[in-house]
């Protein structure tokens, strides 16, 4: 029943803006007076000496300043890493807990250890899972980063001994079609480390 007057409604209200959108063309039809067929001058088909004459007589300020320097410069750098991002971090204090620091004093004021000693923090591991999980924080923080420099180093130095390796191919390149190599220095054998 919903369906059928909402149907009703919506028919009820488009009918008047159709009809006003027609008495609107109707009464700008009378005022325009006869209407006659308008007629497009002929294309004229496509000239290459017309396109060049176009060209060369229009000068306009869009071709007047070509001599002007970008106001611009690009500079590439290597991407960072999202190690080197976290780095910079400071993660020294640890999570906080549960609730902020005030909601974990409020607990451990509430609830002592002797009468609630299951609400506690930590009550849910046993004693053996306690002291994994403290075992692998610990690892983590000692050996982990340890190890995370370690390999950033060594990924650092393939990637700088790579690049080394194709400069020093482009730079030959360079110099064997070159046919004045024996005069730069940059071909020389002695400028090389």
């Amino acid at each position: 029943m919903r369906l059928v007057m909402l149907w009703l409604l919506a028919l009820g209200l488009a009918a008047p803006v159709g009809a006003q959108e027609a008495v609107a063309s109707a009464a700008e039809a009378a005022e325009a007076g006869p209407v006659t067929p308008a007629v497009e001058p002929p294309v004229e088909p496509a000239s290459l000496d017309r396109i060049r004459g176009k060209l060369h007589a229009t000068t306009g300020p869009h071709l007047r300043n070509l001599d002007i320097r970008a106001d611009f410069s690009v500079h590439v750098e290597e991407r960072r890493n999202f190690d080197d991002i976290l780095a910079k971090l400071d993660f020294s204090t640890g999570p906080a807990p549960a609730g902020g620091l005030y909601g974990y004093e409020l607990q451990r004021l509430q609830n002592s250890a002797m009468s609630r000693p299951l609400q506690q923090p930590y009550a849910a591991y046993s004693a053996g899972e306690f002291f994994t999980i403290a075992a692998q924080n610990l690892a983590k923080v000692y050996f982990g980063n340890k190890l995370k420099r370690g390999f950033a180093a060594v990924r650092h130095s393939a990637a700088q001994a790579q690049a080394e390796r194709e400069v020093s191919e482009d730079i030959a390149a360079y110099c064997a079609a070159r046919p004045d190599r024996a005069e730069l220095q940059l071909c020389s054998p002695s400028s090389e480390p």
